[in-house]
């Protein structure tokens, strides 16, 4: 039977990861083996950069979290596994959908996004939104057409008035 200390560590760790589900956007669960470790640096390095990160639990403790919130992922935790933590919701995903393009040994299995599962299909459409920056511009270039529109329609009204006196 195990001891009382590991039975306290094995509950800490199932809260962390519980917090962790809980706060954050976007959760991708993916398999890693084959990596290297520059590999994992490289994408921790990453996600940093947009206020992410990456753990490695076991399964059974993951699959215990899971079960206390009520998600199912059942058939999603065979092997070995990483769980990305997003605070943010498209950031990560992209980012990690892109390293899984350029690193065929990274395998996404699922995601929880807002604390819904979320299927392959779900991410790799996530995957495809235009970042926040990207949105904007396409904004202001909509809305700079009717700006222009409006100067060139301004200025031949005023031509043709300038005709008329």
């Amino acid at each position: 039977m195990a001891s009382e200390k590991i039975l306290a560590t094995k509950k800490q760790t199932v809260d962390e990861i519980i917090a962790n589900l809980k706060n954050s956007e976007s959760v991708i669960i993916f398999q890693y083996q084959g990596l290297t470790v520059a590999d994992l640096k490289e994408l921790r390095t990453k996600l940093k950069e947009v206020e992410s990160e990456v753990k490695i639990y076991k399964n059974t403790l993951l699959k215990r979290a899971a079960d206390e919130l009520k998600i199912n992922l059942d058939d999603f935790l065979e092997g070995p596994n990483a769980v990305c933590f997003g605070k943010t919701l498209l950031e990560p995903i992209k980012i990690v959908s892109e390293y899984a393009k350029t690193h065929d040994k990274l395998d996404i299995r699922v995601g929880i996004i807002s604390g819904d599962v979320a299927d392959l299909a779900t991410i790799k459409e996530y995957a495809e939104i235009p970042s926040r920056e990207g949105l904007l511009t396409m904004l202001a270039g909509g809305m700079m057409q009717y700006v222009k529109d409006l100067a060139i329609s301004l200025n031949l009204y005023s031509e043709q008035k300038e005709g008329k006196e």
